[in-house]
């Protein structure tokens, strides 16, 4: 069964509302990254990186690590993911802003990934609110139920994005 998700604040719901940050928080859901290193990753400054991890870190989707010194000796904090993103319903935030933000964070990965090794799939099915209600509790259980899963460090990071929507 799945998780009962909580409301998202406007300050959680905002700062998600951004298709880097929530880029950020992937990259950072199972090893811990300096703002560097993110900056590298996503191609961009790392002082825009750093504005971005700043906003994570004050609505709670990063924490910081214990500090580490760099290759030069430099002070460097990497940063982890709560997983406070999976928790969060932003169905009374602004929910086109956040879902414009998964879809842009999606697209920019998918343009990174090697499409040989990338399973699609499409399908409209015709059915009632009943048969649409059970078909997404049950979809969310499932993914629930790989969430809650060991972590195996040894194996593949495997991504699912899915999007649910009327068909015009």
């Amino acid at each position: 069964m799945p998780r009962k998700r909580r409301p998202s604040t406007e300050a959680e719901a905002a700062a998600l509302a951004s298709g880097i940050r929530l880029r950020i928080i992937r990259l950072t859901s199972f090893e811990a990254m300096t703002n560097k290193e993110l900056a590298a990753r996503l191609g961009r400054d790392p002082a825009t990186t750093l504005h971005h991890v700043r906003r994570l870190v004050d609505t709670g989707f990063l924490v910081p690590q214990e500090p580490r010194r760099g290759a030069r000796g430099a002070k460097e904090i990497p940063y982890l993911s709560t997983g406070l993103s999976w928790q969060l319903d932003n169905a009374d935030a602004d929910a086109i802003a956040v879902n414009e933000a998964m879809l842009e964070a999606y697209l920019a990965e998918m343009a990174e990934a090697d499409l040989a090794e990338t399973e699609t799939t499409r399908l409209v099915v015709q059915v009632g609110a009943e048969d649409v209600a059970e078909f997404k509790e049950r979809l969310y259980g499932l993914l629930e139920e790989f969430k809650a899963r060991p972590r195996d460090p040894a194996s593949e990071r495997t991504a699912v994005y899915v999007s649910i929507y009327p068909s015009r």
